[in-house]
């Protein structure tokens, strides 16, 4: 996932950019994150906090494909291969490398989203543990995940969106933030 300022755009609005990658708006607002005591699957010492967006944000609607990090990259470090398929075994640092090369590309400034913009966008206005419910079988409409993907990554996009029309907010390959992971 990439993200951008949205400048005023309307929410729900998406962009397509050179490289084939859709950019959903983010509405601007307020939402708790971090997960309740009584989550499922919750970090045992997560916080819940509120937090406040004053203007919305771009962000993909898809995991960033093997096709589009080729395209701008030059090389493809997937392990299971396919345009569609998600890029995966990638380090921080070559996220937040590809998310330049992007900027130049483009001539607009890409990034990762932090993990309150992830989490606002992942959750799309819902209170529960997933934005299908609180019920864990319901995620098999939303995402792939450890319990139904048989190990492997899927093709971008197949599952249900949430609310704000994002895919597999919840499973294919984990997503990177803007915070670079402790050493």
């Amino acid at each position: 996932m990439v993200a951008f300022a949205a400048c005023g755009a309307e929410p729900g609005h998406t962009i397509t950019n050179t490289v084939g990658m859709k950019l959903a708006t983010i509405p601007a607002g307020t939402f708790t994150m971090g997960s309740p005591k009584t989550e499922p699957d919750r970090i045992a010492n997560e916080t819940q906090r509120q937090v406040t967006f004053k203007q919305g944000f771009r962000i993909g609607v898809t995991e960033v494909t093997q096709k589009q990090w080729q395209q701008v990259m030059g090389s493809n470090p997937s392990f299971s291969k396919g345009d569609d398929l998600p890029v995966e075994h990638i380090t921080w640092d070559e996220a937040a490398e590809f998310c330049q090369r992007l900027s130049q590309k483009e001539q607009k400034r890409y990034r990762l989203p932090t993990e309150a913009e992830w989490e606002y966008a992942c959750r799309a206005g819902t209170k529960t543990a997933y934005y299908t419910g609180r019920d864990r079988a319901a995620l098999d409409i939303a995402g792939w995940y450890r319990g139904n993907s048989v190990n492997q990554s899927h093709p971008v996009g197949r599952k249900k969106p949430n609310p704000w029309g994002l895919y597999d907010m919840h499973g294919n390959v984990s997503e990177w933030c803007v915070k670079r992971p402790a050493a």
